[in-house]
């Protein structure tokens, strides 16, 4: 894959292995206030391996994957209730990292909690992949769509909207489930933070800025980091500044906090190095677009 070149690591074997698309790591939880018994324990061991297994082993894409070039990404779900026999709800909340060129640094990518999650799980059932992104059940597609989710935005931070194919891939899983009556899926006004609305709102025109700050952040300004911070960091600020496009025509929405809420603390290091000049002008336009976190913006100018 050209968009991983610089990343290659040569090895002394003689043949070359290759590997699937995601390095997901996954954990199951329950709430302190949640009773679980042996049972359920036993159970959400063989959901965490059926998940895990799921999202390391199905082939995600056509490309070429070697092992160090897998996509890091981590599962956490919190089961929150137990409403019936093999059903289980709570929340399960994604991220996926890339790797910062030339250092042993990865920044965080994709950073989401979904509280729409509400499965049914039989003991030693395997998760089947979806066939043509068709609705089999909750579980398998709620996977699916994350999968495809992670795909994009990383695809998106090495080439501009080289995700395109995986969040469309993601938005028709998303339309086959909004008829399912499971949560989550539905496009009906007032659920404007779902995962309908999450695909949906990445394809569309407006949201163009965000999807070009996602590669002019990565790739043309973290990557370039060791070679040149002062030109690295114009460059992140000028991203973020074309994300007042976004906000103005979408205030608080949800992809450009996510985007915001994954790159807070980064951001804060990046320009506390920063001059005054542009200090000043990193922490005027995150509060635009970040309000709720002025004061952690604040800290850039200590």
């Amino acid at each position: 894959m050209i968009k991983y070149t610089f990343l290659l690591i040569f090895t002394l074997f003689v043949g070359r292995m290759t590997a699937q698309e995601l390095n997901c790591q996954v954990s199951i939880i329950t709430t302190p206030a949640l009773q679980v018994g042996p049972v359920e324990k036993e159970t959400f061991k063989e959901l965490e391996q059926a998940i895990y297994d799921f999202m390391n082993t199905t082939k995600w894409t056509n490309d070429i994957f070697e092992i160090e070039e897998r996509i890091n990404c981590n599962i956490l779900i919190t089961i929150t209730d137990i409403p019936a026999t093999t059903t289980y709800s709570g929340k399960i909340q994604i991220q996926s990292t890339r790797p910062v060129f030339n250092t042993s640094y990865n920044s965080t990518v994709f950073n989401h909690v979904d509280g729409d999650f509400s499965i049914n799980y039989l003991r030693n059932s395997a998760i089947l992949p979806m066939s043509n992104y068709q609705y089999r059940d909750n579980l398998s597609a709620i996977l699916s769509f994350y999968a495809y989710m992670i795909l994009g935005y990383d695809y998106d931070s090495f080439s501009p909207k080289g995700g395109d194919q995986h969040f469309k891939a993601a938005q028709q899983i998303a339309n086959n489930a909004k008829n399912s009556g499971d949560q989550g899926w539905s496009a009906s006004a007032g659920k404007k933070r779902n995962r309908f609305w999450l695909v949906d709102n990445v394809l569309q025109p407006v949201f163009s800025p965000l999807r070009d700050a996602y590669y002019s952040y990565h790739r043309a300004g973290m990557d370039q980091m060791y070679a040149d911070q002062g030109m690295a960091r114009k460059t992140i600020l000028s991203a973020l500044q074309g994300l007042d496009k976004v906000q103005r025509s979408r205030p608080g929405n949800m992809n450009l906090q996510l985007f915001l809420v994954s790159k807070t603390d980064e951001l804060i290091n990046i320009f506390s190095q920063s001059e005054m000049k542009e200090k000043n002008a990193a922490v005027s336009i995150l509060k635009k677009l970040d309000p709720s976190n002025s004061s952690r913006y604040q800290e850039i100018l200590n």
